[in-house]
């Protein structure tokens, strides 16, 4: 008697009925992945509520709200500390990056990196631009000497170009970018509510994104680098970002209104891209997220893919126009 006969009279010995397709119009539900929260016999037993993008919707709101009023609070009331905190932020997200970048064996050299990368941040306080960079070019030497003689003065380094190459990009793509929030609030008597209006401006392109994408999000932009990252997506934020850029700058500024515009179409595309360059780099490392610190968020480094670019560009605009 073959296999398939024995399985088939256990079957009807049991009373197993032949599963069915789903009704015309009804999706079959997708069953939980083993251990996964919700699924049979994992712990808890009831899945968090997620959004599209995968996240912990409550958990992502609760520290999105905290995080933006710490932020507001500081910034009209003790501007200067706004520098400790981005300083601590800016040292947490090094730290994480150097953490994941080594676990895929690349080998950035993380004191040197992330000693420097503060003397990057905090220069800007007392020498301005020149005292940010002269910081990165010290640093910068001092991590490629690190890597050359980190294992000794007997051994040759092994990937010694890649490890220093991805070293000083990791140094510019934080604290060097970091750096111009600093120059943006210390150089005007109003920057202070220039780095809010960057910062309110980053939050209106990633909610603009956000909500037009999940309602109407069809047409997708990089499927190969952000799969869930769409075109509407896109218009929602320059929508968002228009529309607060034309109230930052002209209640907080009281400047011409046009700059908002300009403002805010700068900031959702280097805001987009600074998102899709820390995707692309988390694709290469096979990892979902940079930290676990912020739930609902990710890492440090993952709220500040959009924001790091986005002072840059704040600084650049804002010091030209205003």
């Amino acid at each position: 008697m073959s296999d398939g006969t024995i399985v088939a009279e256990k079957a009807a010995a049991t009373g197993a009925a032949r599963p069915q397709p789903p009704a015309e119009g009804i999706s079959e539900p997708t069953p939980a992945p083993t251990g996964a929260p919700g699924a049979a016999g994992a712990p808890g037993g009831t899945e968090p509520r997620r959004s599209r993008a995968g996240r912990n919707l409550p958990a992502a709101l609760a520290v999105g709200s905290t995080l933006g009023v710490l932020c507001i609070v500081v910034l009209l009331f003790v501007p200067k500390v706004f520098i400790g905190v981005a300083g601590l932020a800016v040292g947490i997200a090094t730290w994480e990056v150097a953490k994941r970048l080594r676990e895929a064996d690349v080998l950035v050299p993380r004191t040197p990196l992330i000693v420097g990368g503060q003397a990057v941040f905090w220069l800007g306080w007392p020498f301005g631009p020149g005292g940010v960079t002269g910081a990165f070019a010290a640093t910068a030497l001092v991590c490629m000497v690190w890597r050359l003689f980190d294992h000794g003065l007997r051994t040759a380094p092994r990937n010694f170009l890649r490890d220093t190459a991805i070293t000083v990009f990791t140094l510019a793509w934080i604290p060097l970018l970091a750096s111009f929030a600093v120059l943006l609030l210390l150089e005007e008597p109003d920057g202070n509510l220039r780095v809010l209006t960057f910062m309110i401006l980053v939050v209106c392109s990633d909610v603009g994104g956000y909500v037009a994408g999940v309602l109407f999000g069809r047409h997708p932009m990089v499927p190969s680098i952000s799969p869930k990252k769409s075109w509407e997506g896109f218009c929602g934020s320059l929508v968002f970002a228009i529309i607060g850029g034309l109230l930052t700058v002209t209640l907080l500024l009281e400047a011409n209104s046009m700059i908002g515009v300009v403002l805010g179409i700068g900031l959702v595309v280097v805001a987009t891209l600074g998102d899709l360059v820390e995707s692309q780099i988390k694709r290469e490392l096979g990892i979902k997220d940079m930290g676990t610190m912020l739930p609902g968020h990710g890492g440090i480094m993952d709220r500040l893919d959009s924001m790091l670019p986005s002072a840059f560009v704040s600084w650049l605009v804002l010091s030209t126009l205003l």
